[in-house]
C-alpha cells in the first residue's frame, strides 16, 4: 500500500516538473485528479508548528505576516531503520540537505526567486521530499495561511487573492482538507472551518485539528469540539500541543517536544480518555492510512482518465504535426510534399472530387448566356444609327445594290460589345480559381515520410519518383546536393498542415495567385481575339442565304430617299440582329473552350511552375524561413508534448506499481 502514496509523489513531482500546477489552462490537468491533502489555516494558526511536529524536524520558515507564499508541497518517505535523514527539492534533483536549516533557507530563497522580495504570493509549488526512518508515508500540500487585512508592502488583494489560491486547492473532490484551528479562539470565527464548510458543506473531505490546546484559559478545554459536539465531521477532531515560542527559541528537539505532547494528553484529566486519539504522531498515522484508501479508490479513474488524455493528446498532435527537419534537403523535401498536396486538393476541387468546380460551369451555364442577352443590340441597331452608319459608308457614292460597307460597320459595333460579357466571364473564373486556391490551401494536410533527427534510404522505386517529380523543375537551377538530400527522407508516416507555416502559406498562395493572372490575362487576348474575328470575317454564306427581295432590298432605279426609307432600314437592321445573334450563339460555347483552356486546364497543368522553378535556386536561409511556423502553434506543440510527456509517465509509473503488486 505504501508505493500507492509514493506513486502518487512522483506524478505530483511530474506534474511540477513539466508546467501541471493544476490551474485553468488550455491544457488537460493531471495534478487536479490526484488525490492530496491541502493544509488550510489562518495566520498564526499553528500550521507551520502542526507540520514541523509530524516531520519531526524544525525546517519551514518563521516570522511574522505571510511567511508561506508558494504552495509547498511536502512529500515524507519512509526509510529503513537507521538510514540518514535527508531532503531533496525537485528544483535541486541531484543535490541533498543534511541541514534542515539550510532547507528553511532555500524555501524562502526559491519563494524569492518566484515571487521577488516583495510580499507577493505565487501559485507555483514548491516540492520538497524528506526521507526519515521516523516519517510516515504522506504528502502534504501547505498552503499560505488565510488573512484578513492586507499589511504593508501588500497589495489590497491579497486576502482575496490568497483565498482563491486556497480554495482553488480544496475545491476539487480529490483533495482532502486539513483544517488547521487554535483551540484558544471561537471555532464559529476560525478561518479553516468557514472556507471548508464552503466547499465541503457535509465534511466528508474534512480533518479538523486542534492547536494551542495548552494555551486555552483556566477553567477552559476543548472536549466538546474534540469529541465532536461543538462542530461535527466525518472524522474526529484531532488535537496537537505544539512547542511555544520559548521552546523554538531554545531549540527543543522533536523528540523531546512530542514526548512533552504524550504527557500533556495522558496527564491532563480532561483529556485522558482521548490521549490515544490525540498527538501529532497519531495525526500523522490517520492521514497517510486515508491518503492510501482514497489513492486506492482513485486508482482506476485516474488510469482512464491518463488513457483517454493521451488520446486526445496524441491526436491533437498529429493534427499540429512534427517540426520539420533541420537540414535543406529534409526543408526542401518537405516544402514539395505540402506544395503537391495543395497541388492535389486544387486539381480535386477542379475535377469534382472536392466541392468547388460546378460554380465554373455555373458561369458558363447561367452567367454568360444571360450576360449577352441584356446587350441591347436593339439601341446599336435603331433606324437613326442604321441610317447613320449606312449614309457615313456610303460616303459620296451610294451604295449601288446592298450597302455593304454599311452591314459591316452595323455588324462590327454590334459585335464589339460582347467583349464585355467575355471579359467578365475570364475575370470570373479567375475568381473562383482563386477562391478555391485559398481554399485548398486551407485543406492542405501532407502525409509525407520522415525520420526526425536520422536519415535512411528508400526505395530505389521511391527515390525515381522524388526526382522525377522535382527534376523538370530545377534542371538548371545548379542545387544538386539539395535534391541529393531529398532522396533520404523516408520513414514514418507523418502529417503536416500548410497553415502550419505562415511564410510558406503565403508564398505558396502569392505564386498561385500569379500564375492565375498570368492565365487570366493570356485567356483574355484568347477570348477578346475570338470576338474580333468573328468582326474581321464575316461568314458570307449567312447572307447569301437571306431571301433577295429587289423591291424591298434595294432597286438602283430607285432614288436614294427612297434607299432609306423605314422599310428598307427594318430591313438592313432585322438582317443585322440575325446574324449578330448567330454570332453570339457561336461565341457562346466557344468562349467557355477558351477560358477552360486558358485558365483551367492551365492552373491544373502549371499552377506552381514558376514556383518550383524558383524554389530549386533558393538560399538555405531563404529555405528556412519559408518553414517558420506560427509561434502559436510552436508555443500549443511544446505545451502539448510536456503535457503527453506527463501523462505517459503516469502511466507507465501506475503499471509499474501495479505490475509490483
Amino acid at each position: 500500500m505504501e508505493n500507492l502514496i509514493s506513486l502518487v509523489n512522483k506524478i505530483q513531482r511530474a506534474c511540477t516538473a513539466l508546467g501541471d500546477y493544476g490551474e485553468a489552462t488550455a491544457l488537460p490537468t493531471l495534478w487536479d485528479s490526484l488525490p492530496a491533502i491541502a493544509v488550510v489555516g489562518g495566520q498564526s494558526s499553528g500550521k507551520s508548528s502542526v507540520l514541523e511536529s509530524i516531520v519531526g524536524k524544525d525546517f519551514l520558515p518563521r516570522g511574522s505576516g505571510i511567511v508561506t507564499r508558494r504552495p509547498l508541497v511536502l512529500q515524507l518517505h519512509k526509510g529503513e531503520e537507521g538510514s540518514k535523514e535527508y531532503a531533496e527539492f525537485l528544483h535541486l534533483p541531484r543535490k541533498r540537505f543534511t541541514d534542515f536549516a539550510a532547507v528553511r533557507k532555500e524555501i524562502q530563497d526559491e519563494t524569492d526567486r518566484e515571487t521577488g522580495k516583495t510580499k507577493q504570493i505565487s501559485s507555483v509549488p514548491i516540492h520538497l521530499s524528506i526521507y526519515s526512518p521516523f516519517v510516515v508515508n504522506l504528502t502534504l500540500i501547505d498552503l499560505p495561511g488565510l488573512t484578513k487585512v492586507a499589511v504593508e508592502g501588500q497589495p489590497d488583494s491579497i486576502v482575496q487573492d490568497i483565498e482563491n489560491m486556497v480554495r482553488s486547492y480544496i475545491e476539487k473532490p480529490n483533495c482532502i482538507i486539513l483544517a488547521i484551528s487554535p483551540a484558544n479562539q471561537d471555532l464559529a470565527t476560525s478561518d479553516a472551518i468557514k472556507i471548508s464548510r464552503e466547499v465541503d458543506p457535509t465534511g466528508e473531505r474534512t480533518f479538523g485539528v486542534l492547536t494551542k490546546i495548552d494555551l486555552m484559559d483556566k477553567g477552559t478545554d476543548a472536549v466538546e469540539m474534540l469529541e465532536g459536539r461543538a462542530f461535527r465531521l466525518k472524522y474526529p477532531w484531532i488535537g496537537v500541543v505544539n512547542r511555544s515560542q520559548a521552546d523554538i527559541n531554545k531549540n527543543v528537539d522533536m523528540i523531546a517536544s512530542r514526548r512533552r505532547e504524550r504527557e500533556y494528553f495522558s496527564s491532563t484529566p480532561e483529556y485522558k480518555h482521548l490521549a490515544h486519539r490525540m498527538g501529532s504522531e497519531y495525526l500523522a498515522k490517520v492521514l497517510s492510512k486515508h491518503l492510501e484508501a482514497v489513492i486506492k479508490s482513485k486508482i482506476p479513474g485516474i488510469q482512464s482518465l491518463i488513457s483517454k488524455t493521451i488520446a486526445e493528446l496524441e491526436a491533437e498532435l498529429s493534427r499540429l504535426g512534427k517540426p520539420i527537419a533541420a537540414d535543406d534537403g529534409g526543408k526542401l523535401y518537405a516544402i514539395m510534399e505540402i506544395c503537391r498536396s495543395f497541388d492535389q486538393i486544387f486539381k480535386e476541387h477542379l475535377d469534382g472530387v472536392r466541392p468547388g468546380g460546378d460554380r465554373i460551369y455555373n458561369v458558363f451555364d447561367n452567367q454568360l448566356p444571360a450576360a449577352l442577352k441584356r446587350l441591347q443590340f436593339d439601341k446599336q441597331l435603331s433606324m437613326e444609327n442604321i441610317k447613320k452608319l449606312i449614309t457615313e459608308a456610303d460616303g459620296y457614292q451610294p451604295h449601288l445594290i446592298a450597302p455593304e460597307q454599311g452591314y459591316r460597320r452595323l455588324i462590327e459595333s454590334s459585335l464589339i460589345t460582347i467583349k464585355g460579357p467575355a471579359e467578365a466571364a475570364v475575370d470570373a473564373v479567375h475568381s473562383l480559381l482563386k477562391d478555391l486556391v485559398h481554399k485548398s490551401i486551407s485543406e492542405t494536410l501532407v502525409w509525407h515520410f520522415m525520420l526526425a533527427g536520422s536519415m535512411i534510404l528508400p526505395s530505389l522505386i521511391y527515390q525515381q519518383a522524388v526526382i522525377s517529380f522535382f527534376c523538370p523543375f530545377v534542371e538548371s537551377s545548379g542545387v544538386p546536393t539539395q535534391i541529393s538530400q531529398l532522396i533520404l527522407y523516408v520513414g514514418s508516416v507523418d502529417t503536416q498542415d500548410l497553415k502550419q507555416y505562415p511564410s510558406l502559406r503565403a508564398e505558396v498562395g502569392n505564386a498561385a495567385i500569379d500564375s492565375l493572372e498570368k492565365m487570366r490575362d493570356e485567356s483574355k487576348k484568347a477570348t477578346l481575339q475570338l470576338v474580333d474575328m468573328e468582326c474581321g470575317y464575316l461568314t458570307v454564306d449567312f447572307f447569301r442565304k437571306l431571301p433577295q427581295d429587289i423591291d424591298k432590298g434595294g432597286n438602283p432605279t430607285h432614288s436614294i430617299f427612297d434607299r432609306y426609307n423605314d422599310s428598307y432600314l427594318r430591313r438592313i437592321g432585322s438582317n443585322v440582329l440575325s446574324y449578330v445573334g448567330m454570332v453570339c450563339a457561336t461565341l457562346r460555347h466557344l468562349i467557355p473552350k477558351s477560358i477552360v483552356h486558358c485558365q483551367v486546364r492551365e492552373a491544373k497543368r502549371s499552377l506552381l511552375d514558376h514556383f518550383f522553378t524558383e524554389l530549386g535556386k533558393i538560399e538555405p536561409k531563404r529555405l528556412s524561413s519559408l518553414l517558420n511556423e506560427d509561434p502559436a502553434v510552436m508555443e500549443r506543440r511544446s505545451a502539448l508534448r510536456k503535457r503527453l510527456e506527463l501523462y505517459r509517465s503516469a502511466q507507465a509509473e501506475i503499471d509499474s506499481v501495479a505490475w509490483s503488486k
